[in-house]
């Protein structure tokens, strides 16, 4: 990633109170970066924060709940008053909705809207919330952070293991891959980089842990597409091994 002049690299990570999204948050703290945990809860958030500057990060809370349009605006208010630009959004909040419901057949319609608001329209309320201020970065870059089970591709191929069926989680997904490649076509030549990011299967409250991969190791997709040079790929996915196919 491109250096920021003197500036403090100052990044923003939903759902950074845990799992996965902590340790991204904790991963770009440790490169001396300014670091944002958005969360829901203050409780878990300013535990959180305290923690990351425990260990030497410089960690602040970002009070969010991403299906919220103010929280999103406020924000955005907040990081501006304080760095004045962001250089990184790392779009990890998700909900799976539960196993209940998820069949096709017997979908909870209610918990299918749930879970698109949270983990699809939840990044594009984010990104533009927070898009003027990543506008005003040296070298900005967007990651969001998806799953392999919403490759099409992985779904539709015999004996791809690609988890259980699942009417909202994984279509929310795929929904959220073909979202990070129409903003890397419209963001194309402004030196805003966007992409997805396959954690793979990590032990998190989401999966009840049952992941055979530790967080530390899940957010290290996150951490590096997130300090991609500027001749770094855009509208790629990607996990450790490198791009899966969408």
């Amino acid at each position: 990633m491109t250096e920021q002049g003197t500036e403090q690299t100052v990044a923003l990570v939903t759902g950074a109170n845990k799992g996965i999204g902590y340790e991204i948050a904790a991963g770009l703290g440790a490169l001396g970066w300014s670091v944002g945990v958005g969360a829901r809860d203050a409780g878990r958030r300013e535990r959180a924060v305290e923690k990351l500057r425990a260990d030497g990060a410089d960690a602040f809370g970002v009070p969010l709940d991403v299906t919220d349009d103010a929280d999103a605006e406020a924000a955005a208010e907040l990081i501006e008053r304080r760095a004045g630009r962001l250089d990184v959004l790392v779009n990890n909040a998700a909900v799976t909705g539960g196993m209940a419901g998820q069949t096709p057949t017997s979908a909870d319609l209610d918990m299918v809207r749930s879970v698109v608001e949270t983990n699809v329209i939840g990044v594009i309320r984010m990104t533009n919330a927070l898009l003027p201020l990543l506008r005003r970065s040296r070298a900005p870059r967007i990651v969001n952070i998806s799953s392999g089970v919403g490759s099409l591709t992985n779904q539709s191929t015999p004996g791809a293991e690609t988890g259980p069926i699942s009417i909202a989680y994984a279509p929310s997904k795929t929904f959220l891959n073909a979202v990070t490649v129409q903003y890397a076509k419209e963001l194309e030549g402004t030196g805003i980089l966007v992409n997805a990011a396959c954690p793979g299967f990590t032990a998190t409250d989401l999966n009840g842990h049952r992941g055979v991969r530790t967080p530390q190791q899940g957010a290290a997709i996150g951490v590096r597409l997130a300090t991609l040079p500027d001749d770094g790929p855009s509208g790629g996915f990607f996990n450790d091994d490198g791009e899966i196919p969408w």
